[in-house]
């Protein structure tokens, strides 16, 4: 069971691996005041693949602010960058 002190979300980017793609979706989380708590990530054949659980428990704004801020970095970066609310992805991966 999640401490209510915490708000976990699963950060999804998928895309060309380049140089950088981590260093600016970690620096856009950091200036928002969240916690990265755990990282996941591998290329396939150029494609990058990366899953991120955060903490949004002290972060600035809201989640649907956020996940603007990654989408239009995601554009900016020419990869798709998603978040969605930890509980939710639970939901939806449970059979």
């Amino acid at each position: 069971m999640q401490d209510k002190g915490h708000q976990d979300a699963v950060i999804t980017v998928v895309g060309h691996d380049q140089v950088g793609l981590i260093a600016r979706v970690a620096g856009l989380l950091a200036e928002s005041g969240i916690n990265i708590k755990d990282i996941s990530q591998t290329i396939m054949n150029d494609m990058f693949t990366m899953i991120m659980m955060v903490d949004l428990s002290r972060m600035n704004g809201d989640i649907r602010q956020l996940a603007g801020q990654l989408e239009a970095l995601g554009r900016t970066l020419e990869v798709s960058i998603r978040v969605q609310h930890a509980d939710i992805f639970d939901a939806m991966h449970r059979i």
